[in-house]
């Protein structure tokens, strides 16, 4: 790891070690770090932090931290490591204010539904407690939140900076690379066609954070001064 900036090296450590440990003791990690629905009973606020240090799979914190050291290099050494710490972390919380806000609305339109077909509200609470497939337990993990916040910081300051997809191997220039996969995300999110369990709209959580903050930092001209 020699030539990348400590704070993304001790994050990239911090989530393979907490990974590689959640793989030993199995669901007990992802019921205590992983994200919940806040009314789910295994909720706890710190999980807003702690999720996007867990993974779900070898692939996912591959490619997580893979970006991360790839886009977040280049911003630490212009910004400082604690700029950039707290501009990962703000938008991967950004990344699941809007997922769970997404989760809650779809849940609220169910017991809306029901409440109008007669269900009292503790009946139908309970019985999305016992039905372990719905929304209502989902559990919400990884840095990809946070990374895509990264990426819109990224290509505000490379925005001439060409980028590729994996399955579309072409140069596109990271200002135009990141709103086409944004739009990717926005038509998964609200479509059928998701390529897997993944949280399209924690995607567009953090890519909306971290585009308010680059917006506001710019305006009011933030700069390392401020944050050393």
């Amino acid at each position: 790891m020699r030539n990348i900036p400590d704070i993304v090296k001790h994050l990239i450590i911090i989530n393979v070690l907490i990974f590689i440990g959640s793989q030993f003791v199995g669901g007990l990690a992802y019921d205590l770090l992983a994200l919940h629905y806040p009314k789910n009973e295994l909720f706890g606020i710190w999980q807003i932090l702690t999720h996007m240090f867990m993974h779900g799979s070898i692939s996912h914190i591959l490619f997580n931290m893979f970006g991360l050291w790839m886009f977040g290099s280049p911003l630490v050494q212009m910004w400082g490591k604690n700029k950039f710490l707290f501009f990962y972390l703000s938008t991967g919380v950004g990344a699941a204010a809007l997922q769970l806000l997404v989760y809650h609305l779809q849940i609220q339109g169910w017991v809306d539904d029901l409440v109008v077909q007669g269900y009292a509200l503790d009946e139908i609470y309970s019985s999305l407690q016992q039905q372990t497939q719905s929304l209502f337990h989902v559990r919400m993990v990884g840095a990809s939140g946070a990374l895509y916040g990264v990426l819109v910081a990224f290509a505000f300051m490379y925005p001439n900076a060409e980028l590729m997809l994996i399955f579309l191997p072409i140069p596109i220039k990271a200002k135009y690379f990141v709103p086409l996969i944004l739009v990717m995300d926005l038509f998964f999110g609200f479509s059928s066609y998701s390529m897997g369990p993944i949280a399209h709209f924690a995607h567009v959580g953090g890519a909306v954070t971290g585009f308010l903050m680059m917006w506001y930092w710019k305006r009011n001209q933030f700069n390392q001064n401020r944050w050393n």
